[in-house]
């Protein structure tokens, strides 16, 4: 019967060492089940505009630690903030803003930020039910306790809800709901299309309309409401550097003499080269503000990083590893990571071909000659590179697919010097005859091995802010400690990201011939040609591109975050494929 209400049974007590579920998990459950799940059990959490107010306005309750008397008098008025109580029954534990009353009898006093909401029954479920859990634990530490009040400090108002039958079974109903919902171990599905995944803090992290839209729900995803970012990462390249925290700045000195500062909370990561060092009180603010400090080699290479407590999201670990077992979800992981970097290769190729030189070992038609003539990749070309991305997305086995990719690779660098301006002045000039490495033996080769560091430290980074493992892949397999995941997902976008910054760093006049050093067979970028190039890959980072499946636009760093947590949401099962980012 549509009136019918669930027989009530009762809640036989939790193993001490069970978690118990905190309250505001309750009301985020009654809000949205994904998003409780997300907050409690994955341990994932944003801020937002709304829960900094939230946390202003709790500030005065939050300050105190009060305790109720274990046996009040009769007559004794009580007035405490900031209580700790917690019921294994009821598996539920929380920390009431305010308790007030007289002797037995009291009542909770819940803060809310925002006005009072005129609607029916004075306020919004996921309220209701969290002052009526707080009154549930109070009566389970011998009060009485009939209602609640719910204070919203903007409007100054108070609402009184009362805990009849109905609020109470809707109360533990939530509480059953959400330890059954956690114990599962499966994340409930995103809301359908609602009006509140917009403003909610995590929508960056549930991605709600990307994975409907995945799952072939006709609507397109609204674009994501993303925060403006005014931090920047730090670079600091001299060897003897020192980095130390004064009040709310990073200090830099050189021989105990200052040569920059920063802000805190305008860094979004520290890179130092080198033998640099800092102090530990600021590694401990670094650490505690969860912004990570990348360490590279003098010459530019990626060694690792630091971060603070790091994630807690243990599930999307356990996902991963699980997965990496599985040779069929490696290969097909694998071919779309392929198949995507050779498409925006050839796209790189269409782009920017200038068309001053040929390659000798692989002679043009003349047809593709006066393509060349136009400012054209020959179509021999385009078509070798559309074939070898349809290659590697049928490859049966990962030596199969690793051959693809090298005949791929080889076709494209041979190529990649007709995509480099040609200048009458010899500093500006760069010749390329080949791709070479470890060590890079010419300025351009300089270039694309650190971009490509840079590239990996990125990922690395943005990898272990979403909660997977950088070092656990699925085409790159584990060998000497490299990160192998960083290195799969980094694949489709070294043409879009690093040889693109290559490219713009030469073409611009951004770097020049004489800022390079030549030591023993091997090249590398100067300090001051460093600093320029650095300062091109952050300006590419930061370029805001469309999303060829979502349709909105967002910067390439943000793109990562987004790539990361998609694949975080596939490895759980929550959409069928991984959908790779090729550009038009």
């Amino acid at each position: 019967m549509p009136d019918q209400r669930e027989l009530s049974l009762a809640f036989p007590e939790l193993d001490p060492e069970a978690p118990l579920i905190p309250v505001r998990m309750v009301n985020e459950y009654v809000y949205c089940p994904r998003l409780a799940y997300l907050m409690w059990v994955q341990s994932e959490w944003a801020d937002s505009a709304d829960t900094v107010e939230g946390r202003v306005k709790h500030k005065r309750v939050d300050a105190g630690n009060d305790k109720l008397p274990e046996t009040p008098q009769e007559d004794e008025r009580i007035h405490a903030r900031s209580v700790s109580l917690a019921s294994l029954k009821l598996g539920i534990t929380a920390k009431l803003d305010l308790v007030e009353g007289e002797g037995s009898y009291v009542t909770p006093v819940d803060y809310k930020r925002g006005k009072r909401p005129h609607v029916d029954k004075g306020a919004y479920d996921p309220e209701r039910v969290q002052i009526c859990a707080q009154g549930l634990l109070l009566q389970e530490h011998g009060y009485e306790c009939d209602s609640g009040v719910l204070y919203f400090v903007d409007s100054r108002e108070r609402v009184r809800v009362m805990f009849d039958e109905i609020l109470i079974e809707q109360t533990l109903a939530s509480i059953h709901g959400l330890r059954g919902v956690a114990y599962a171990g499966h994340i409930p599905p995103p809301l359908e299309d609602s009006p509140k995944c917009p403003r909610c803090s995590l929508v960056g992290i549930c991605l709600p309309d990307e994975v409907r839209f995945l799952n072939a729900a006709p609507i397109m995803p609204r674009p994501l409401a993303a925060k403006e970012e005014y931090a920047a990462p730090l670079y600091v390249q001299s060897p003897r550097a020192w980095l130390r925290k004064d009040e709310e700045r990073i200090v830099v000195e050189v021989e105990k003499q200052k040569v920059g500062d920063a802000r805190l909370r305008e860094v979004s990561q520290v890179v130092v080269f080198g033998s640099t060092g800092m102090s530990t009180p600021l590694l401990h603010e670094l650490m505690r503000r969860e912004i990570p400090v990348s360490y590279h080699t003098y010459g530019g290479w990626f060694v690792g990083h630091t971060v603070g407590l790091g994630h807690r999201n243990v599930e999307t670990r356990i996902h991963q590893y699980r997965a990496s077992f599985d040779e069929h979800v490696c290969l097909r992981l694998a071919r779309g990571w392929v198949a995507a970097k050779i498409a925006n290769c050839r796209t790189l190729m269409r782009r920017n071909w200038r068309g001053e030189f040929g390659d000798d070992d692989e002679p043009f038609e003349t047809a593709d000659k006066a393509a060349n003539d136009q400012g054209k990749p020959p179509d021999e070309l385009l078509r070798a590179l559309k074939e070898d991305a349809e290659h590697a997305g049928r490859a049966h086995a990962l030596d199969e697919l690793l051959g693809i990719e090298g005949i791929a690779a080889r076709r494209y660098f041979q190529h990649f010097a007709n995509l480099i301006k040609k200048d009458d002045d010899p500093t500006l000039s760069f010749d390329f005859m080949g791709r070479n490495r470890r060590p890079p033996k010419d300025p351009v080769n300089a270039m694309l091995s650190f971009a490509y560091a840079m590239l990996t430290r990125e990922w690395h980074i943005a990898l272990s802010a979403v909660g997977l493992d950088p070092y656990r892949g699925y085409y790159h397999q584990p060998r000497f400690g490299r990160p192998a995941l960083a290195l799969d997902m980094m694949e489709p976008f070294r043409p879009l990201v690093a040889d693109s910054t290559v490219l713009m760093a030469i073409n611009n006049g951004e770097v020049r011939g004489t800022d390079f050093i030549h030591a023993a067979g091997a090249c590398a970028l100067s300090d001051s040609g460093r600093k320029r190039f650095i300062a091109a890959f952050e300006r590419r980072l930061g370029q805001e591109v469309t999303h060829p499946l979502f349709g909105y636009r967002l910067s390439y760093r943000r793109l990562f975050e987004v790539q990361g947590r998609l694949l975080a949401r596939h490895l759980a099962g929550e959409t069928p494929d991984y959908p790779n980012f090729v550009t038009r």
